[in-house]
């Protein structure tokens, strides 16, 4: 049986630091939707300077996150850029969190995803309407009270990560087949932890 195609595991404390910058994590968001890109064309979507976005995406490359996007430049001046995995990039925080400095920069990470999560929902409620009922019919927002071990919610995380893989084939393999009409991009926020009531 083939191996399972995995995020890259982040133990590495100044691989996870590119990040703390957020406009670095917007940059590597819009590459993982995209495709690819050029420095130009992100900076119209996050209203920043070429040359910024640019420094940021070396930045991001240096730490083995973004990669130049062979056979896309027509004229070789244009650098065109993506994400180096498409399976993306994950960390525990046990692996980091051991040090104040790590457990800082675990921190920032973390709020600053669970913002970014949020504001990007907020911002599709504010405009919901403008979707249209097939797209609001088809939204969902979920939350699910179970009672688990750590061992069986690392389980449950395992099969949710197989299946998010299976449906992003689904869609690569439509665009690829030329098989656009009708499709969004689409984020899925699923979060997994304890509390006590």
């Amino acid at each position: 049986m083939p191996e399972k195609p995995r995020p890259d595991r982040i133990t590495d404390l100044s691989r996870l630091k590119a990040f703390t910058n957020p406009l670095r994590m917007q940059l590597y968001r819009l590459l993982y939707a995209t495709g690819s890109a050029t420095a130009s064309q992100l900076a119209e979507q996050v209203d920043q300077a070429p040359s910024l976005v640019s420094y940021h995406l070396r930045k991001l490359a240096e730490q083995g996150f973004v990669t130049e996007a062979s056979g896309r430049s027509t004229d070789g001046r244009q650098r065109w850029w993506q994400v180096a995995s498409e399976e993306g990039w994950g960390f525990r925080e046990s692996d980091l969190a051991g040090t104040p400095e790590g457990a800082a920069v675990v921190g920032t990470i973390t709020r600053g995803l669970v913002d970014f999560r949020s504001a990007q929902y907020l911002a599709y409620l504010g405009q919901s309407a403008a979707w249209g009922r097939e797209w609001t019919d088809a939204a969902f927002s979920s939350e699910w009270l179970l009672d688990l071990t750590a061992a069986e919610l690392a389980e449950m995380e395992e099969e949710l990560q197989a299946l998010s893989r299976r449906w992003r084939e689904r869609g690569k393999a439509a665009r690829t087949a030329g098989d656009t009409a009708g499709r969004e991009h689409v984020s899925v926020h699923l979060y997994g932890f304890p509390f006590r009531p």
